[in-house]
This record gives structure tokens, sequence and C-alpha cells, in this order.
């Protein structure tokens, strides 16, 4: 995957725009121009719009605050990469618009593209594409254009983009240009090719779209050296559900229950806590997440598999 950074993820909750990851199938990012950039929403729809950015500002708006997680590299689905901030959105909700266009009754799935295009994985000339159930679509997609109360950063989809709370950020289409309604899922290598995987208990592929039940150690940092003793442990929680525990364990002991905080009223991550007894030496710490509808992270060989860091316990210098 091309554009990739990832810069430490700070332990607050809100993550500032400079420390979130960015991602970019084709290089570098399109510059659009805010005056000149348009929204086309065509297809199965009674009233076909082409919307200028100040008739989508115009629209009711809505805010909303979300963790917000790459999936990882496509080509490459089981490998973690934990790339993940929480993130405060502004925007129009997609079923505002959907109700100027009136989608007929054969319409059964909207089509994102962005305005990126490029090459990737060997394939040439492609757009970036995604899509989601029509009802699912109306339900949850946020056409944002701020981000942290600033309008979108150029590497983050300015000047709007789709933002799909409890999905992964590859549905959440960056640079965005046309919406289309269709009766069938659209083939196109980022739908059906790419970003499809099997889940436990399936023998089929489906599309990658809900977020798997995740945590992530921050404080403190992998490789640390802290005082011997007491040591806080610290780090964040999130599914497409809300998180209900987390346990850390230590030098493959006991799995103890953290300190977590409730999710709240936004699909936002939640932050956990526990206390543990350091002897000096190394340490290996390991954090577990479980979700509401009983997901538990696994312990390897997924892209969600928990998490560990080490830890040197005592002086730097012994």
């Amino acid at each position: 995957m091309s554009g990739r950074r990832d810069p430490e993820t700070p332990d607050v909750f809100r993550t500032p725009i400079g420390q979130v990851f960015v991602r970019t199938h084709f290089g570098e990012a399109p510059a659009l121009d805010a005056d000149a950039w348009t929204l086309t929403v065509d297809g199965l729809v009674e009233h076909p719009l082409e919307l200028d950015l100040s008739a989508l500002l115009a629209l009711p708006q809505t805010d909303l605050t979300a963790v917000h997680e790459c999936f990882g590299n496509p080509l490459n689905p089981d490998v973690p990469t934990r790339a993940v901030a929480n993130l405060e959105w502004r925007g129009v909700p997609l079923a505002a618009v959907l109700a100027l266009a009136a989608p007929t009754a054969g319409a059964l799935h909207v089509r994102l593209e962005g305005a990126d295009t490029g090459s990737y994985a060997g394939e040439s000339g492609v757009a970036y594409v995604k899509d989601l159930p029509l009802e699912q679509a109306r339900e949850a997609v946020l056409l944002a254009h701020r981000m942290n109360g600033e309008p979108l950063p150029r590497e983050h989809g300015f000047p709007v983009r789709a933002v799909v709370p409890g999905m992964f950020g590859t549905n959440g289409v960056k640079w965005l240009s046309r919406i289309t309604l269709v009766a069938e899922r659209p083939e196109h290598f980022f739908t059906t090719q790419l970003y499809t995987r099997v889940v436990p208990g399936e023998s089929e592929p489906v599309p990658v779209r809900e977020i798997d039940v995740s945590s992530k150690l921050l404080t403190p940092r992998d490789g640390a050296h802290v005082p011997a003793g007491p040591c806080d442990i610290a780090g964040r929680a999130w599914s497409s559900s809300e998180v209900t525990s987390v346990e850390v364990s230590v030098d493959g002991g006991e799995w103890r229950p953290a300190e977590l905080e409730p999710r709240g009223d936004q699909p936002a991550w939640q932050r956990f806590a526990l206390v543990h007894d350091l002897t000096p030496g190394e340490h290996l710490v390991r954090a577990r997440a479980t979700d509401a509808v009983g997901r538990v992270q696994p312990l390897a060989g997924a892209r969600n598999h928990v998490h560990e860091i080490r830890l040197v316990a005592g002086a730097e210098n012994e």
C-alpha cells in the first residue's frame, strides 16, 4: 500500500491530526480545488444531482466521534497493522443527500468513488471504489468535510470523504467524487477482488467491513525503561460494538481484568488501565479485549491478535 505513514499513537481520547496514520493506494494524494469540486449522485435515482461544496454545506450537518482503523494491506490481510485513531468528524449524513436524489425501488447498493486513480498490485488505470448495501449506507455513512474541527487535510480526503463508523477505513472513500445507486454489487478491483476475507467460522470470502475487536497497549511505550514496582499499564480498545472487558497478562501469567471506560453514545475507542507490580528485569505485557457480541481477540495468527509490548523495569543503566 502506498502513501503509508504511521506516527506513534498517543494515549489520548482524540487523536491529533498530525498523529493520524496516512494511507493512499496510488502514491501522492490528489490535490483538489474546493471551488471546482463537485459530487455527482447518479444511477438508479429519480433526481440525479451535481452538488458543489456550498450546496453540500447547506444541508443538515452532524457531528460524530468514532474510532478509525486501517484494515491493513489487502494483499496480506492477516498481518496486524494496529494503525488506529479516534477522531471527531463533521459532515452531512448520506441519508440527506439520498433524500434529494430519491433512489428508485430497484436501488439496493451504493457505489462510492474517489477522485484518486492509478496503479496498484499490477493493475493500472483504476479508480478507488467501494460499495455498501443501500440501507446500511443510508443509516451509517457521513460525508465529512471537517476533522477534529478543521477542514479535512489533503492527505485525509479534502474536501469531502465518506466516514463509516463501525467499519474499517477502507470503506471511507477519500476525495469523494461520485455516488452511484445500483441494483447489484459492483464488480471492481477494490470491491470484489481486494479487501475480502474469510471470517472465522465461515468458508466463503466476504467484504472487509465490520471492525474487529482489538486493543492496543499505549502506556508505557514498547521498549520503555520503567521503575521497578507498581507500573501503570494502559491503552485503548475498540470494536464495531462496545468493548465489554479488557484483560492484561504479564510474562505469560494469569489474565487480569483491567478497568475499562464505557463507550458512551458515540462509537469511540475506550481506555483501559491496570496497575501491575514489576520486578527488576525484562517483561512481556499483553492485552486482550472482548466485545458485546462475544468476540475475543485471538492470541495469535490473525490481524487483530493480542497486542504485546516489552518493558525493562529498573534503572535504565542497570
